[in-house]
């Protein structure tokens, strides 16, 4: 059991689901899972979707991490505007294994309309830009409908709300930033920001392929996706689902988005003792 429940050392990815250890021995699932726990002393463990880290990227996330500590006390963090763009979707996808019905009898006899989650194929949404710091929220804009998102739309119509946003949370004094989406990269973009801003981490200063690095991917939108999940009655177009996500946007706390960003030097520490590979495992 315990050969069939876990990966070897020098297999990794070799174990077999519960199920399918369940249908080779001939026992219930919850068996196997006593087994795992009780006799065997095994702990269950989610997998994490990553963001795919080669050579190259591993060095320059350590590289650029241990610059950004230098750089950035925990005084100066507070200064950071951090910013990201998002996609949500009226019906966003669901987990069916997080997603159960608990009734008596047989699922045949359920009500199809209590076991059934009807979703669009191709779902209706919107992307917003947004930015947030230590000392405050910004507002969140939204992306024009079928905009393309390059370096004139960006410098045209979405930065200039961003560092208004900054102005009057942290007037003269904020650091910008953002990642290294090709809109932000672009020389265009670069240039308008060196004018516009007192002080900002530049294309070549963040680490790449690092959303476990932003406070808005690691805490902000999951926080945001969880309420939405929650509202009720839920949005049935776009302006409604815009109207949504400005409600749930002004509704999240600000000490939470404090706390998050307070973690952000102990991340970039992480990725420094992870020689700038992935930290996701090592955050409880």
């Amino acid at each position: 059991m315990h050969e069939l429940i876990c990966s070897q050392e020098d297999r990794p990815g070799t174990s077999k689901s519960t199920r399918e250890i369940a249908r080779a021995v001939g026992i219930s699932e919850g068996s196997v899972r006593n087994i795992a726990k009780s006799d065997i002393g095994l702990s269950s463990f989610k997998r994490t979707p990553v963001q795919v880290i080669n050579e190259a990227t591993r060095q320059k996330r350590l590289t650029r991490s241990k610059s950004l500590l230098r750089r950035l006390t925990v005084q100066k963090s507070k200064r950071v505007f951090f910013t990201d763009e998002k996609i949500f979707y009226i019906s966003p996808p669901v987990n069916s294994q997080n997603n159960r019905l608990w009734c008596a009898g047989r699922k045949r006899d359920v009500d199809p309309k209590r076991l059934l989650v009807e979703r669009a194929k191709f779902s209706a949404h919107v992307m917003v830009s947004a930015g947030i710091s230590y000392a405050g929220k910004g507002r969140l804009h939204f992306v024009a409908d079928k905009a393309k998102i390059n370096a004139d739309y960006y410098v045209n119509s979405l930065l200039p709300q961003l560092i208004e946003d900054c102005e009057k949370l942290m007037p003269g004094s904020f650091i910008f930033q953002q990642d290294g989406a090709p809109a932000h990269t672009a020389r265009q973009t670069q240039e308008w920001l060196a004018l516009k801003c007192p002080e900002m981490i530049n294309k070549d200063e963040w680490p790449p392929n690092s959303p476990d690095l932003n406070p808005l991917d690691y805490h902000v939108w999951g926080a945001m996706l969880h309420m939405y999940q929650k509202y009720t009655p839920k949005p049935t177009n776009k302006t409604e689902l815009q109207a949504v996500l400005e409600k749930i946007w002004d509704d999240l706390p600000q000490q939470s988005v404090e706390k998050a960003i307070m973690s952000f030097r102990k991340r970039l520490q992480m990725c420094v003792k992870a020689d700038g590979g992935h930290i996701e495992q090592l955050i409880n």
